[in-house]
């Protein structure tokens, strides 16, 4: 016992020098083996975190070529049964038979009937072209729209379905047969809005040119003009708004899907979700920058109109830059028809249309918008 103590009186300081440093020692292994640990799990985590980013990126292409897929079907058979539509409403080979028949056989028809054979036949004429034009332009831009909507629901359902931390308990989610119904609204235009269409841009299409004399001469300039005075004294009937309504429901809860549609024609029920993607769709519609997109567009397409009208009379040795009668230019815009309502994936205007900076600039920030909404 006595050496014990003797031991410890001669080897305290180094006894106590060795235990401090053995603890630390340990403590100091803890504290980097708790911190190796911290490493390891952040590691762990952010590769998680890649994982599923990489996955979000694949469900969210998988999701929106889904959409495409439909968007791809939706504007060519929109286009197809319109054109069908605009030909079955403002048929105007009647009109150009008789005035054919009575050319060949100058005694069928007195010379008051050719006056107004010819009048309305310049009143109908301008009403075809102008219908195909503004129908063509809004109605791709619509389809636009629709497909930047459901992008922004198919990306709330892939960040919720792998249980993003976005805050997305508020919006639902939109399954496929609502997606279709949407997509196939497009059809309401044909189905429904043609008529009060035609009807409205006619009375402008007869305020406008009935006063104008078939020698009246029209070059390019002019027709422009005339084109132009036709849009926006259609575009400023009514509210403010009002033009959406040829476009689609103001009621979608009662919309009756078209016989044309893919989708079975029969009521909707009450789709809330339905209901909100109209909602969503009409709201983007009343947008003031919509309005200036709009306008941007309806103007590109006039002008690309004139550049073909030029194109189609340069090939026949004619010349709308310095000018010609009005009875020959019907002519030309009756020609100019067919080329407006083409098939979308060969349609020049939808193509000019879709790639002017200010419109892809509209729909990018409308996708950037949508995803942090």
């Amino acid at each position: 016992m006595l050496s014990l103590r003797n031991f410890w009186r001669r080897h305290r300081s180094k006894i106590l020098i060795t235990a401090g440093v053995l603890g630390s020692g340990y403590f100091l292994y803890r504290l980097y083996n708790a911190h190796e640990q911290r490493l390891a799990d952040m590691e762990r985590e952010l590769a998680r975190q890649r994982a599923n980013d990489e996955l979000i990126k694949a469900q969210l292409q998988a999701h929106f070529e889904n959409v495409q897929l439909i968007a791809d079907t939706t504007l060519p058979h929109a286009m197809q049964y319109l054109r069908s539509r605009i030909a079955e409403e403002l048929d105007l080979s009647q009109l150009t038979e008789r005035l054919q028949k009575g050319k060949g056989k100058p005694y069928t028809l007195t010379s008051s009937e050719k006056l107004e054979l010819w009048d309305r036949l310049k009143i109908l004429s301008f009403t075809q072209m102008v219908v195909s034009l503004w129908a063509v332009t809004i109605l791709s831009l619509y389809i636009k729209v629709q497909v930047n909507i459901l992008g922004r629901h198919l990306y709330i359902d892939t960040a919720r379905g792998l249980g993003s931390s976005l805050l997305l308990e508020n919006v639902d989610l939109i399954d496929r047969d609502d997606q279709q119904n949407f997509l196939a609204s497009a059809d309401f235009l044909a189905n429904n809005g043609l008529l009060a269409l035609i009807s409205n841009i006619q009375a402008v299409v007869t305020e406008v040119i009935e006063e104008k004399k078939l020698i009246d001469l029209f070059n390019t300039t002019s027709f422009y003009e005339t084109v132009m005075q036709i849009l926006d004294k259609f575009m400023s009937l009514g509210s403010l708004h009002q033009w959406i309504d040829y476009l689609m429901p103001e009621d979608s809860g009662h919309y009756k899907l078209g016989t044309s549609s893919s989708i079975d024609d029969t009521v909707l029920p009450n789709s809330t979700n339905f209901d909100q993607l109209m909602v969503e769709a009409r709201t983007v519609l009343s947008s003031a920058e919509f309005g200036k997109i709009m306008g941007i567009s309806l103007k590109v397409a006039v002008d690309a109109l004139v550049e073909d009208m030029e194109a189609q009379c340069q090939s026949t040795g004619a010349s709308l830059t310095s000018g010609m009668p009005l009875a020959k230019l019907l002519s030309r815009v009756m020609q100019i028809v067919p080329s407006l309502l083409r098939e979308a994936s060969q349609n020049q205007f939808i193509k000019i249309i879709r790639t002017v900076p200010e419109v892809e600039l509209f729909f990018t920030l409308l996708y950037a918008n949508n995803l942090v909404d």
